[in-house]
Parts: C-alpha cells; structure tokens; sequence
C-alpha cells in the first residue's frame, strides 16, 4: 500500500530545529511569502503549553484569569489578521477534534473563538473523519507556508514543545498543502463546533494526567 503523504512527512529527512530556532526560521519564511494560505493542521488533543500565561491560569485553576487574558489578545489578533492581509496571505487552521472534547481542547477552544471572532480562518474536523490516515500512526503536527516548506513541529513525551523539523521538499511540501486543504474542505466552521461542542459545558478542569 503506497504511504500517505502524512506517513512521507514523517519519515522524510528534514532539518531538525530547537524551539527557538523553528520560531525565527519560520517567521523569516513567512516574511518571504507575498500571497498565498499558510497551513496549519492541529491534531492532539493536549499540549503542554510550558510558558504560556492563560495556561498557567489553567492550572492554576483560575478560569477567570484565562478569559482576562483570552479577551486582552483581540487587538494583537485583529492586527495580526490585517498584517497578513496586507502581505496577501491567509492563515488557516484544521483542528481535529475528538468526542467528548478534553479539558485542553475545552481551553484551547475559548481562544480558537476569539481568533474566529476577530477574523482568523479555522475549522473542526472529526477526529472519525481522519480514522483512514492514521492506520499506522496519529496525523502529524504540521505547519506548510505556501509552496516554499513545511515543518512538523516536535514535542517531547509530556507534550511540551520543543521545535520542529524543517522539510524542504517541494513535492512534500505541495502534497502538505494539498491534503490539509482537502481536510479544510470536509471541516465545519470553527464557531458551529463551539456552539455545537463547547460552548454548553461546564468550566474545565487540567490535571496533571490530562
């Protein structure tokens, strides 16, 4: 059986990058781009987002904390919206979700709202859609910036991030891009899953096994 264009991503040979080196290096190909979708495809449902303040207000369990800081980020978001419309991109987001949503994609999803809210693109996807990808492993984290390159990001075994693989490969990169918007097209919008998912449950709680 030929592999999935998932499964050559991630046995693709790439260039391995810290945290902080991915970030740099990512932005400057952003920079680089004049038009075009920048790909993101989100697929666990927990990270340990180390570092992170609305986080660190999850676990602390102050939810109100992280509903202050969700609500502060609009303009940031507002602006980073029109700075890429300027640039002649759109960044869109494929969020895999899996029923009955965790504490993390229960948080995460109050943010996702805001990003919608202030006009970024994101949708949700069933994680039973996905079911036929993932025969031999779980769909990768990806980030693919037009038709220059793709990283799949990297995370430790407690889900903390630690930076990402850099592939250059252009047939990759494209076949990237390509599924993902094939994802995108069978994905609702992000604020019908909300309504839909999240937005009647109770405040979540994180613990330490979640």
């Amino acid at each position: 059986m030929t592999d999935s264009i998932f499964d050559q991503i991630r046995a693709a040979e790439g260039i391995v990058l810290d945290r902080s080196t991915y970030h740099a290096d990512s932005d400057r190909e952003q920079e680089k781009l004049d038009d075009g979708v920048i790909w993101k495809l989100e697929r666990a449902q927990f990270f340990n987002e180390v570092g992170d303040s609305a986080w660190d207000a999850f676990v602390a369990g102050d939810w109100a904390r992280v509903m202050e800081i969700f609500e502060s980020e609009r303009e940031a978001i507002r602006k980073d919206v029109r700075d890429n419309a300027a640039q002649g991109l759109e960044f869109r987001r494929v969020r895999i979700v899996e029923d009955p949503p965790t504490p993390y994609l229960r948080w995460e999803s109050q943010s996702h709202r805001i990003f919608v809210e202030c006009g970024h693109a994101i949708r949700a996807l069933d994680a039973a859609e996905v079911a036929p990808l993932e025969t031999t492993a779980q769909l990768p984290e990806l980030m693919v910036y037009g038709q220059r390159v793709l990283y799949q990001v990297r995370y430790d075994d407690q889900w903390t991030p630690i930076g990402a693989k850099r592939v250059n490969d252009a047939s990759l990169v494209d076949g990237a891009a390509t599924a993902i918007a094939e994802l995108w097209e069978r994905s609702e919008p992000f604020l019908d899953y909300f309504e839909r998912a999240i937005s009647g449950l109770s405040v979540p709680r994180i613990t330490r096994s979640d």
